[in-house]
């Protein structure tokens, strides 16, 4: 083991510059320190930054790391819930984690990619009625209903409005301090109630969702005794399916983006092939912000770069950074999906949504939703549509989390594209 001293911040408390640098705060003192760790305050903890492949591969290993008491409290009552996956650990980890992936079969990914596909051409048919639409806010309601349907319980149109709503704050609001984290915290509490009515409404029989359905199999799940799972474990669980999938907003915004600023972009994603499309969506992914840093307990000693990490210790693995590496990624701050071209199935230099594995690791169980939620946006956004992109403010800010483009997106005079 060795004893040399992590590089060290200096400073009481830096939650201030954390704040205010956001997705750049780990990026820009791994660089100060020419060190992929270093050791900080945050919320008056110390804490142990990581970035960089290697970083994410021990930071992965379940032997070195926990999720168990390790996010803020913050996150945990606006984003995971009390006791949800993301702050399991071993064998209770594994099984819930189990349950999260027994509806992220093939079969499960193609009804919710079709089911896409039918909410984008209706958001067509209603689009061409109006001047402008704000394209995030449309596609967050968009998804709503996808995640109703996919998951298995449909509503009506006032309740998916006041449900897009809420779901929205509450991950628009995790990452904040002040009012918008309390009416985070506010929409939580009255979704998880509306989500509790359900869940008794199918254990008394008085609702039968679709058998295939995340609401059926989670309402029904039976923990490691055997035992059906308390009503608010599926309560949280059924949230960690219905607000990631509203999420994805953030990122078809995200690829809207990308086509406005790189226009010759579009006639290489309409002339080729499939594979071209998937580069473009995982450049999207690996450029554009959305997850910072994710947190851990050090669980046991351990050797990182010749730096003594030590038991017990707040770990912070640097998400936007490691997609930003110089040492990863050739010119990272250019926008080039053929980078992806060679790119091999390395869980640990690319993680947008996690590393390592999904079912022993915390890698986001809906990542293959994600993707193909983009794959159909970028499709309908090249091949579908004719819009015109009046000006307005395409920036966005590198120190909100998430960071969305500040005019949302606007699209003017929005047709379906004619066949030729």
């Amino acid at each position: 083991m060795s004893n040399n001293q992590i590089p060290r911040e200096e400073g009481i408390d830096n939650t201030l510059p954390l704040l205010k640098e956001g997705y750049e705060f780990i990026m820009n003192r791994k660089r100060n320190f020419n060190s992929n760790i270093f050791e900080t305050r945050i919320m008056g903890k110390k804490s142990v930054c990581m970035s960089g492949r290697d970083a994410a591969q021990v930071f992965y290993d379940p032997h070195l790391f926990q999720r168990e008491g390790a996010a803020p409290n913050r996150l945990v009552q606006t984003l995971f819930g009390e006791n949800g996956v993301q702050t399991l650990d071993g064998e209770a980890h594994r099984h819930r984690k189990e349950m999260h992936m027994s509806i992220m079969n093939d079969e499960s990914v193609k009804k919710f990619k079709d089911i896409a596909v039918q909410y984008w051409e209706k958001a067509l048919d209603q689009w061409n009625k109006k001047e402008d639409i704000v394209l995030y806010d449309e596609v967050k309601e968009m998804l709503c209903k996808i995640a109703c349907t996919w998951a298995g319980v449909l509503v009506d149109e006032d309740e998916i409005k006041w449900l897009t709503k809420e779901l929205s704050e509450m991950f628009e609001g995790a990452g904040t301090v002040g009012l918008n984290h309390w009416k985070g915290r506010n929409a939580q509490n009255n979704v998880e109630k509306w989500m509790a009515e359900l869940v008794e409404k199918i254990r008394d029989g008085k609702l039968i969702p679709p058998e295939d359905t995340a609401l059926h199999k989670f309402a029904w799940y039976r923990d490691k005794e055997g035992d059906l799972l308390d009503t608010s474990i599926v309560v949280v669980e059924m949230l960690n399916i219905y607000r990631p999938i509203v999420a994805i907003s953030v990122y078809v915004a995200f690829v809207a983006h990308a086509l406005i600023q790189h226009p010759d972009e579009i006639d290489k994603v309409k002339n080729a092939d499939k594979k071209y499309a998937y580069m473009f969506v995982d450049e999207v992914r690996r450029f554009y912000p959305f997850f910072p840093f994710i947190a851990a307990k050090v669980k046991e000693d351990f050797t990182f770069r010749d730096y003594k990490v030590e038991k017990g210790s707040l770990a912070f693995l640097d998400i936007y950074g490691t997609n930003h590496d110089e040492n990863l990624w050739l010119y990272p701050e250019e926008f080039n999906p053929n980078r992806f071209a060679d790119q091999g199935n390395d869980r640990f230099s690319f993680i947008p949504q996690g590393g390592g594995e999904y079912i022993t690791g915390h890698r986001c169980a809906g990542e293959q939703l994600t993707i193909e939620m983009m794959m159909v946006s970028l499709d309908y956004l090249v091949n579908h549509m004719e819009y015109e992109v009046p000006e307005q403010d395409l920036s966005f800010e590198m120190n909100e989390f998430p960071s969305i483009p500040n005019s949302g997106i606007i699209l003017r005079n929005v047709d379906r594209k004619l066949a030729h």
